[in-house]
């Protein structure tokens, strides 16, 4: 995912995108792996989490040192929950060249190289 998604950012927007990964895998919002995660919605055209899952291209390494980059990436973040921190507990992101719908209701948590982070607002309820 982090090839697909963030292998054009710098290392630190390469740690970001994994965070929000992570940070849904710690939801109950979303599935509760990794896997689950970055394939939730595939199958459907352009209704997945991730659009390099359901873009109808073919998923290819064209750039063996980016792919060793995002893995060291993943492999940190996977080990060491303290890696944590640049998002303020994401759970999605875009780039900045598009303006999701949802955007305009999320709060924005940070923006890093070529990407907004967002968490869902909290509802506060009354009683």
């Amino acid at each position: 995912a982090l090839y697909f998604e963030a292998r054009g950012e710098s290392v630190k927007g390469q740690f970001a995108v994994a965070e929000v990964i992570l940070n849904r895998v710690e939801s109950a919002t979303f599935p509760n792996t990794v896997c689950g995660v970055v394939h939730q919605g595939t199958g459907r055209k352009f209704a997945c989490q991730f659009t390099y899952t359901c873009d109808g291209r073919e998923e290819v390494i064209h750039e063996p040192a980016a792919y060793a980059q995002v893995a060291k990436v993943a492999s940190i973040m996977l080990k060491d929950e303290d890696a944590r921190g640049l998002t303020d507990g994401a759970t999605f992101y875009h780039t900045l060249h598009v303006a999701p719908r949802w955007s305009r209701k999320f709060d924005r948590t940070a923006t890093i190289g070529v990407h907004h982070f967002y968490r869902m607002p909290t509802r506060l309820s009354q009683n």
